[in-house]
This record gives C-alpha cells, structure tokens and sequence, in this order.
C-alpha cells in the first residue's frame, strides 16, 4: 500500500502498518506532533490545514490507502456531540468532498464509538457506496490484546476488495506493573492538597491491577475521567508519558523531543492509537 497517514499525529498508523506498505507522506497541523513524528520516524509531516487542501497536492503523492484518526471530540461522551456542525470537522468534511473526487482503494478511519451512527459515519457510508467500495465497521479495545487499558475504538475500513472480519483477540490483560518506569518521576506524585479536592472523582490503580482508564488529551492538567492514577507506598502518582507510550503499544525506543513540555506529551498521547489495535483493523484490508 501507499498510504496517506492524515491527522498524523504521533505516526500512529505508520507504526501499525508495518511491512504492509509505506507512507508516501504525512500530514498534521501540529507543530509538536510533526516535531516528534520526525524525531522517531525521519520524516517530516507536511504542516498544512487539512480543509484547504487542494485535490491536486493528494493526488500528487499516488496514494492508493488513506488512513485517518479525524478529531473525536465532536463524537466522545465528554464533548459536545455536534458531530459535522464542530468546526473541527471541517477538515473531515472537506477530505470527504475530495474523496468524492478521488477516491483511494482502501481507507480505514479510526474513531471513538459515538462516530458510529453519527453524521460524519453517514457521509463517509455515502461516500464508499457512492464509490463500489465495500465496508466493516470494528469495535475494539485494547484490553482484548493483552494490555491493561480500557480503550474502545470504532475503525471503518474500507476496500475495493471484498472483506471479511477477522476474529478479535482474547488476551488477558498484564499487569500495570509490566508497562511502569524502572525509576519513578517523583515529580509526578500529587499534592495532598489536590488529592484530597479531587479524589472522589478520580480513578486509582494499583501495579498488581490489570486495567486503567482512557487516558485523554487532559490527563496533565484534570484528576476526573481524564485516566487512571497509580498508588503506590508512596502516595498517588500520574502515569509519566513514557508509561502511557507503553500502554498504547508504542515502542520502547519512542522518545519525545526533549523541549516538549510534559502537557504537550500527555496531550499528543490522548490523541494517540492503540497500535496493536490498529494492526489488527490493517489486518482486513
């Protein structure tokens, strides 16, 4: 496959596609996504808006796959629910008008599950049967992997070519404890003051649990429904970036430039895929 990565983000879907093709070119409007898209992948994101592109400059890169994680906020719980009418929808909707236009062979869009059914579901529905192209709508989560975090995701993928689902795995989840730093950041341990506002709300773990929440793009900045937070003999920690990275089946030598501040880190990674999910929805193309 040659494959458009759109809302690029932290290479996510470069991760997951493996040996199954290669990205021809990237795209994000983020300056500290791009910055560490190119420190762990060597090459850099084209920083355009996504709602103006012309149709000539996606064609021009041959790409026969789109892969696509568009904003979720407009779908989540915790948004506002406005789905196309969210301005951050405008890029979704202006790369369906060029769809139109063009369309690839095979597309996967991955989501939260509040896009299914949703008005952006619909128009991209419309969109591939406009085309001849044939759909599966996946739900996932990476707790069925083997990792301990509650992640569902929808993905639509989408092929020229007939697709047949694949079965889910079943694996039990890890411990936490498998996927923390060899040396804790202490400066990541709350403040009593701060515990005792916030912890009717939050959501704690431990290392010997096998599960934690969803961590969003909030998680450096709110205690409540933004993720799960470690206890330990020590007190209540935050998971660093490294150990969420690990969670969501990244790597361990990604790395982020060293002048992103740790907001920046924790916002890149809720915006993030579950790679070992995201191989697995590739798997059906």
């Amino acid at each position: 496959m040659r494959v458009l990565e759109l809302f690029s983000g932290l290479g996510g879907w470069r991760l997951a596609l493996g040996d199954r093709g290669r990205v021809v070119a990237a795209y994000d409007v983020s300056e500290a996504a791009n910055a560490t898209y190119a420190l762990n992948h060597g090459d850099q994101p084209k920083a355009r808006e996504l709602a103006t592109i012309p149709p000539a400059e996606l064609a021009a890169h041959g790409a026969d796959a789109w892969l696509l994680s568009p904003p979720c906020q407009p779908f989540c719980r915790m948004g506002n629910r406005h789905g196309l009418e969210d301005r951050r929808c405008r890029a979704f909707r202006h790369l369906m008008d060029l769809f139109l236009q063009a369309p690839p062979e095979r597309l996967v869009l991955e989501n939260v599950a509040g896009f299914l059914g949703s008005d952006a579901h619909e128009l991209l529905s419309d969109r591939l049967r406009a085309h001849g192209l044939h759909r599966l709508d996946l739900e996932a989560c990476p707790s069925r992997f083997g990792l301990p975090n509650q992640r569902p995701r929808v993905f639509i993928v989408a092929s020229r070519k007939l697709l047949a689902g694949r079965p889910r795995p079943d694996l039990p989840p890890r411990p936490l404890g498998d996927f923390l730093d060899a040396e804790e950041d202490e400066s990541l341990y709350l403040r009593p003051e701060v515990l005792a506002r916030h912890r009717h709300g939050m959501d704690f773990v431990t290392p010997e649990d096998r599960r934690s929440t969803c961590f969003i793009g909030g998680y450096g900045q709110r205690f409540v429904g933004s993720g799960s937070f470690l206890k330990t003999q020590r007190g209540v920690r935050r998971f660093s970036p490294a150990e969420v990275a690990r969670l969501l089946g990244l790597p361990e030598r990604f790395r982020f430039p060293a002048e992103l501040s740790l907001e920046a880190r924790y916002r890149l990674l809720g915006n993030g895929l579950s790679i070992p999910v995201a191989a697995w929805a590739l798997d059906h193309l």
